[in-house]
C-alpha cells in the first residue's frame, strides 16, 4: 500500500487527525479566540510586568497563523495562554470552544490532548528512543502496549523516520530531533499544534524541510497551526495568515500576503525589511541621499503582484522612459504561495522624464517606492 494512502486511512480510523472539512473559515468557530487578553506578571503593582495588553485574535481552524515579533514582545505568553500553561490576567482564551481559563486540572489535561506543542530545543527524553518518545504522552494516557505501537509506527513513518525508531536522541540529527517532537505531538490526535521557535534551532536547509512537514501535516489532515518565530521567512514559506505582535499589542493581522506587501504598522516595516525587498549592492547604497541635485538620478523599486505579476512592464517602462533605464538590482520569489517580485531602477530625476513615470505607473497599477536620489 502506499505509504500517504496508509496514513491517510490511519487518520481517518482515529489514529492520526482526521482531515477537515472544506468549508470557509468565515462559516466556522476559529480554533482559537483571543478575546481583550491581558497578562501580567508581578505579585504587587511595583513590580508587575505587562506581557499582553488587551490583545484581540482570531486563529482560523485549519490554517497555518503565524505570530510574529521581537524578542519580549510578548510572543511565548501569548502561545502559553492556548494550553493553559500561563492563565490570563483578563479577557478570554478560547479554544474550540472551550474557554481555557475556566478549565479544572481534569480539564485543562483533556485540553492539553488535544493541543500539540513543538518546542525550540525539541524538549526529548534523552534516556528514551525515538520510539519511546513518542509514546511518552500515550502511555501517560494509558494506552496498552498494541495500541501503542499500532499508533506511534505510523507516526514514525510520517515523519521519514520509520527507520530511526531505536535510536536515541545523541544519535539523532537536529532536524530528525525535530521530526521526533512533531510525531510525539501528534500522537494523541490534536486538533490544534503549536510550534514555539520549533525551527530556530536548525539551519537554513533542515529548516526548509521542517516547514514541508508542516504544511504537509496542515494540507492532508486539516490541523490548525500556530507558531511564533522572529524569522521572517519562515512566516513567508508557511503561514497563510499572520499576526504581528509589539510590546504586548497585535498591531497587525490579516493574510500573510497582504501584511507582507502592504504594511502599514512601522514596527511590521521593520522586521519584514530584511524578508522583503530587493538588496542595493553598497557602493550604490552608501550614495544614496534623500533629496535630488541637478542631473541626479532617481532610484525606485517596482514591485510586481497579483495583476502586475506576470506583465511585461520592465520593457514597456524602458519605452516609455527611453533608453537611459539602468536595472540595478531585481528578484521574484513566493509569499504564502503567491508571486511577489522587486525590481530597483534608475533614470534621471528630471522633471519630464519623472512626470512619464508617475503616469505609467498609475496606468499600470505597479507599486513603488522612491529609494534615494544618487549623482
Amino acid at each position: 500500500m502506499n505509504p500517504t494512502n496508509q496514513t491517510v486511512q490511519q487518520a481517518q480510523a482515529g489514529s492520526l487527525p482526521a482531515s477537515a472539512e472544506a468549508v470557509p473559515h468565515a462559516a466556522v468557530q476559529p480554533m482559537v479566540s483571543f478575546e481583550a487578553v491581558t497578562k501580567r506578571f508581578g505579585s504587587s503593582e511595583q513590580n508587575q510586568f505587562l506581557a499582553l495588553d488587551g490583545v484581540d485574535l482570531s486563529v482560523a481552524r485549519g490554517a497555518i497563523t503565524g505570530i510574529i515579533g521581537r524578542s519580549g514582545a510578548g510572543k511565548s505568553t501569548l502561545i502559553r495562554l492556548v494550553n493553559g500553561l500561563e492563565k490570563a490576567t483578563s479577557g478570554r482564551v478560547v479554544v474550540d470552544g472551550i474557554e481555557v481559563g475556566g478549565l479544572s486540572e481534569t480539564g485543562l489535561r483533556d485540553l492539553r490532548r488535544q493541543v500539540g506543542m513543538i518546542f525550540q530545543h525539541f524538549n526529548l527524553l534523552s534516556s528514551r528512543t525515538a520510539f519511546e518518545n513518542v509514546a511518552l504522552p500515550l502511555e501517560i494516557a494509558g494506552l496498552d502496549g498494541k495500541a501503542i505501537r499500532d499508533k506511534v509506527a505510523p507516526l514514525l513513518d510520517l515523519v521519514g523516520l520509520g527507520d530511526k525508531s531505536n535510536r536515541y536522541p545523541a544519535e539523532l540529527s537536529g532536524g530528525q530531533k525535530q521530526r521526533v517532537g512533531i510525531a510525539r505531538a501528534l500522537a494523541t490526535s490534536p486538533k490544534l499544534l503549536l510550534s514555539d521557535e520549533a525551527t530556530s534551532a536548525l539551519d537554513p536547509e533542515t529548516t526548509q524541510s521542517i516547514l514541508d512537514l508542516l504544511k504537509r501535516i496542515n494540507a492532508e489532515f486539516g490541523l490548525t497551526v500556530l507558531l511564533i518565530t522572529h524569522e521572517m521567512e519562515v512566516v513567508k514559506t508557511i503561514a497563510s495568515d499572520v499576526a504581528v505582535i509589539d510590546r504586548g499589542r497585535i498591531v497587525e493581522a490579516g493574510r500573510t500576503f497582504d501584511i507582507f506587501t502592504g504594511a502599514k504598522h512601522e514596527t511590521t516595516r521593520s522586521l519584514l525589511s530584511a524578508a522583503l525587498g530587493t538588496k542595493l549592492p553598497d557602493w550604490i547604497g552608501s550614495k544614496l541621499k534623500p533629496q535630488p541635485s541637478i542631473g541626479d538620478r532617481i532610484l525606485v523599486r517596482l514591485v510586481f503582484f497579483g495583476s502586475t505579476a506576470f506583465q511585461p512592464l520592465t520593457g514597456r517602462l524602458v519605452s516609455e522612459l527611453g533608453a537611459d533605464v539602468n536595472i540595478l538590482a531585481g528578484s521574484i520569489e513566493e509569499i504564502a504561495g503567491e508571486p511577489y517580485g522587486s525590481l530597483v531602477v534608475a533614470y534621471p530625476a528630471d522633471p519630464a522624464v519623472l512626470g512619464r513615470a508617475d503616469r505609467f505607473y498609475a496606468a499600470t497599477g505597479l507599486k513603488t517606492e522612491v529609494l534615494g536620489y544618487v549623482a
